[in-house]
């Protein structure tokens, strides 16, 4: 569906990872949110790509990418090692330093990119998302209630595994109709891969293995570093959707101040959480905008 990318499977330490790539220029690497694919970038890649080299994937556990055991504490899906992927995809294709995005999950994995290996990341463009130990030191009725499928899902093996693979298909369109919109602004041909990918039991047991690792090994590395002063250190674009949970619930700009020393544009898109995929036209022009930024 992304005319012109090309398909590979690159193998990195720790995982088979599905990549997409197309476009000349600099390198910038798209990250993907849950429960997606690569082709959550659909309506944005193909515009970018006339001046970067762009790299889309499929982090791992998710669409076609391979779905490594994650272990007793479930850090084969921590951020770290996704990171490691993605660090390992870009080296393999010859970017030893890129600019990058993140959405949803992928903006996690982004942050956490950018505290492991910060040589790497020039640019970064975190998008719709409040970090989560911010998240999980201030938990409110409000983010309860909206995000309450970070609950279920870190619930024990097989609990949520089973429930959510009783119907998939019910599942993913139930939880990203979030809005009276319904699944409108999805692109047909990639919802219908979003849902092929969600009927694989495995990726729903990464899927849960990702939110697991979330209230465990990741808010451990979280909290050491936030105590430790850390910070990302590379510029930061924020971007969040003005109608979506992190919209209404949150202060994006003013929580990043305490995880990122260098925000140089933090800003709302008229959309849900779905940014790339309700609001196409603003969030690409505000990732060309940042990314050829001097």
């Amino acid at each position: 569906m992304l005319d012109g990318f090309k398909r590979s499977e690159i193998q990195t330490s720790g995982a088979r990872i599905v990549t997409v790539t197309g476009g000349r220029g600099p390198p910038v690497l798209l990250m993907h949110g849950n429960p997606f694919t690569h082709l959550s970038w659909l309506k944005v890649a193909p515009t970018l790509a006339r001046e970067f080299t762009v790299v889309c994937t499929d982090l791992r556990g998710y669409g076609d990418s391979e779905k490594p055991p994650g272990g007793e504490d479930h850090s084969g899906y921590s951020f770290r090692a996704m990171a490691q992927d993605q660090v390992e995809v870009m080296a393999t294709l010859g970017f030893e330093r890129f600019y990058a995005a993140g959405h949803d999950r992928g903006g996690r994995v982004l942050h956490r990119m950018c505290l492991d290996r910060p040589e790497k990341v020039m640019r970064a463009a975190i998008l719709d998302i409040i970090p989560q130990h911010h998240l999980l030191n201030h938990v409110t009725r409000e983010w309860g209630t909206f995000s309450w499928h970070w609950f279920f899902n870190i619930q024990p093996y097989d609990l949520p595994e089973r429930m959510m693979g009783a119907d998939p298909d019910w599942f993913i369109e139930k939880k990203l109709a979030k809005t009276k919109q319904g699944l409108s602004f999805f692109d047909k041909d990639a919802l219908a891969e979003y849902k092929r990918c969600f009927r694989n039991p495995e990726t729903i047991h990464a899927i849960c293995e990702d939110y697991r690792a979330t209230f465990g090994v990741d808010l451990e590395m979280d909290t050491r570093d936030f105590e430790a002063g850390r910070k990302i250190e590379c510029p930061v674009l924020l971007l969040w959707g003005a109608t979506g949970g992190v919209g209404r619930n949150h202060k994006s700009a003013e929580v990043w101040k305490a995880y990122a020393s260098n925000i140089v544009g933090a800003k709302a898109v008229p959309s849900g959480h779905y940014l790339s995929e309700e609001a196409p036209v603003d969030t690409t022009a505000a990732l060309r905008e940042f990314f050829t930024a001097r």
